[in-house]
C-alpha cells in the first residue's frame, strides 16, 4: 500500500536506517495488516496467512484500528500464531513487532497528519525477562583461538580475534573492508548506518600483519572485503556462524550455548572484568543507551563481594567445633 511505501521510504531516506531494519518493519506491518483483516473476518478464516493480500489497505482502513486490534494481535503473537507449528511468538519478537506498529502509526500522525491519534501510543511492550550474557571465560576463549586449524587459518584467526577483542557484531565483523584497518584502529560500520573507530591490540595487529599478505592474494567479487569466502565472495554473516561453531567444536566447547555473537559477549565481560569503565565499553560495542551496556556489571563486583563474604554465615567454622547430636526425646 501507498502509505506502508512512504513509512518504509521515510525510514530509508530520512530515517537512515538500514536496509535490513527497513525490511524487518515491512514484515512485521504487513503481518499485522493481514492479521487484522483476518480478524475482522474480512477474509476466510482459513485463508493462509501469505495469501492474505494488503495492497487494497488504505487511509480509511488505518483509521478504524483501535488499541483493541493492537492487543488482539500481541495475543495472538503470543497464544496462537496461525500458520506456525509452535506456539507464540518470544517476548523479543513480540515487542519488535509492536514498535513497528507504533511507530508507522507516529509517522501518519506526527509526520503526515493523516490520523487524529496513536491507537499503539499507550500500550506497553511485553516485559522482557532480564538475563545474565552468556560469555567465555579467559581460559575458553584462548582454548578457541588455539583451535584454528586448516587452510584459512589465518583469516579465522583473525576475525576471532576482531570479534574477541573488539566486541564486534557478526554483521559488522562480514561488512569490514580493507580500507577500515588503520594502524591500530578498524573503522565499524554499526546498526543505523553509524560509524565508529575501535583501537586493538598488539595481538590483533600481529593476526592482521599475518593475514593481509594471504588476503592480497586472492581476488573477490566484491574486492573491497576484508574477509572472503573459498568461492571468491564476500564472507557472509552466515558462512561467519559457521565458522564459529566450527572451530568452537574443535576446541571442545558447546557451539549451542556459545554462538558467534556471545564472542561479543565475551569481549564485554572482559572488559568489565579488567576494570575498563562502562562509559568506554559502551563507545567500543556502539551501544546507543548505556543501560544496554549495564548488563556487563554483574562481573566480578568488588563491593557485592565484599558483601557476602562479610556476613558470619559464610565463613567456615573451626576445625575443632564439633556439634552435638539433639538428644533422643
Amino acid at each position: 500500500p501507498e502509505l506502508i511505501r512512504d513509512f518504509l521510504q521515510y525510514h530509508e531516506t530520512i530515517k537512515n536506517h538500514s536496509t535490513r531494519t527497513v525490511d524487518a518493519y515491512y514484515i512485521d506491518l504487513r503481518l499485522f495488516l493481514r492479521f487484522v483483516k483476518w480478524n475482522r473476518e474480512l477474509v476466510p478464516q482459513d485463508t493462509p496467512f501469505a495469501d492474505i493480500a494488503i495492497r487494497d489497505v488504505n487511509l480509511d482502513f488505518i483509521r478504524a484500528i483501535k488499541k483493541a486490534d493492537i492487543y488482539d494481535f500481541l495475543s495472538w503473537l503470543a497464544r496462537d500464531r496461525h500458520g506456525k507449528k509452535q506456539m507464540g511468538l518470544s517476548v523479543s519478537a513480540r515487542a519488535r513487532k509492536l514498535i513497528a506498529v507504533r511507530s508507522f502509526f507516529d509517522y501518519l500522525l506526527l509526520k503526515r497528519e493523516l490520523i487524529s491519534s496513536n491507537p499503539a501510543a499507550d500500550i506497553d511492550a511485553p516485559r522482557l525477562r532480564k538475563t545474565l550474557p552468556v560469555y567465555l571465560n579467559e581460559p575458553d576463549a584462548v582454548k578457541l583461538l588455539d583451535a584454528v586449524r586448516g587452510p584459512y587459518a589465518e583469516r579465522d584467526f583473525c576475525m576471532l580475534l576482531l570479534l574477541l577483542s573488539c566486541g564486534m557484531r557478526v554483521s559488522e565483523l562480514a561488512g569490514l573492508n580493507l580500507k577500515d584497518v588503520n594502524g591500530e584502529t578498524v573503522r565499524v560500520l554499526g546498526k543505523g548506518n553509524k560509524e565508529r573507530f575501535v583501537y586493538f591490540g598488539e595481538t590483533t595487529r600481529e593476526a592482521l600483519d599475518t593475514y593481509l599478505p594471504e588476503r592480497n592474494k586472492i581476488v573477490l567479487d566484491d574486492d573491497r572485503a576484508l574477509f572472503g569466502s573459498r568461492d571468491h565472495r564476500r564472507l557472509s554473516v552466515t558462512a561467519v556462524h559457521r565458522l564459529v561453531k566450527k572451530h568452537m567444536l574443535a576446541a571442545g566447547l558447546d557451539p549451542e550455548q556459545y554462538s558467534a555473537h556471545k564472542l561479543r559477549h565475551t569481549a564485554a565481560t572482559l572488559m568489565v572484568a579488567n576494570g575498563v569503565d562502562l562509559k568506554t565499553v559502551q563507545e567500543v560495542l556502539g551501544h546507543e543507551h548505556l543501560n544496554t551496556t549495564e548488563i556487563y556489571t554483574h562481573i566480578e563486583n568488588t563491593e557485592l563481594k565484599i558483601a557476602a563474604e562479610a556476613n558470619p554465615l559464610s565463613r567456615p567454622a573451626p576445625k575443632e567445633t564439633h556439634y552435638e547430636k539433639d538428644p533422643v526425646i
